[in-house]
């Protein structure tokens, strides 16, 4: 079967091609605008940009399955929509949404994408993860402050339950690959939910080295951003705060047949 990956590059697209690209009965195809940067083996690279509508169809071409990563832009209900609609009538549509996602963005920014996939005539699933682990390690969040030992996280009584991209992904390859998941919504969480000083405690422990937690408060966190990134951020960390981000679910072990990686294997594996 032919499986696209709308953003092949990123958290979750990576490591769901590192699950599939193996496969001896999956053809993956990997979207990215810049298809030159894809560079895993056995994954077709193939161009794919929000910006260029025009080049969809043929990204889109033949394929079974798809692996939409919803883009972070005001449009991008209506623009998951028009995308949907260049895709063979036959194919299925495995969502990348988000922990309650008529709380989110506006006017419930993730819940009409999420309508957009149910309305696209389409078979579908949803996965609904919470916070990537993976975000720990990336510089464009938290991994530089981290290495220079701090982990500056606003509301220090809110929970969040960590989950690794990895565990996301296999859930996805199942989705994508079993018909027995079509029509489900699946809520995806690690195996605990703690708050910031325990989680700079677990980095601590696991990387062998002081990481000291810091409230910046609301407005701190917010430095740098604007627009609709900015808004959307700010929104999630309410939802943090009202603790959106703190269920636990046994999804992961339940669909896959292990626990949900723990923070401290992640730290681990990442080091």
């Amino acid at each position: 079967m032919r499986i696209l990956i709308t953003g092949v590059r990123g958290k979750t697209g990576s490591a769901l091609a590192d699950r599939l690209a193996p496969r001896d009965d999956v053809e993956l195809w990997g979207g990215s605008s810049d298809p030159a940067l894809v560079d895993h083996d056995r994954v077709v690279p193939v161009e794919l940009s929000w910006d260029r509508p025009e080049g969809w169809a043929r990204a889109t071409d033949g394929v079974d399955a798809v692996f939409v990563v919803v883009p972070l832009r005001e449009d991008a209900p209506d623009l998951v929509a028009s995308f949907l609609a260049t895709t063979p009538a036959s194919t299925h549509v495995v969502l990348l949404s988000e922990r309650d996602p008529e709380q989110s963005g506006s006017e419930g920014w993730s819940a009409r994408v999420e309508r957009a996939v149910r309305e696209s005539g389409r078979s579908w699933t949803m996965v609904r993860p919470g916070w990537f682990m993976q975000v720990l390690t990336d510089p464009r969040f938290f991994g530089e402050q981290i290495a220079e030992g701090r982990f500056a996280f606003p509301h220090p009584d809110a929970r969040m339950a960590w989950i690794d991209t990895r565990d996301i992904a296999e859930v996805a390859e199942l989705a994508l690959t079993d018909e027995r998941h079509v029509g489900q919504t699946y809520e995806l969480s690690g195996p605990e939910a703690v708050p910031p000083a325990r989680t700079a405690a677990r980095l601590s422990a696991a990387l062998g080295r002081t990481v000291r937690y810091t409230d910046p408060g609301t407005e701190g966190s917010l430095e740098g951003l604007s627009g609709f990134e900015r808004d959307l951020t700010a929104l999630t960390y309410e939802r943090v705060r009202a603790g959106h981000f703190a269920l636990v679910t046994d999804t992961v072990s339940r669909l896959t047949g292990h626990p949900a990686r723990s923070l401290e294997r992640f730290v681990a594996d990442a080091a």
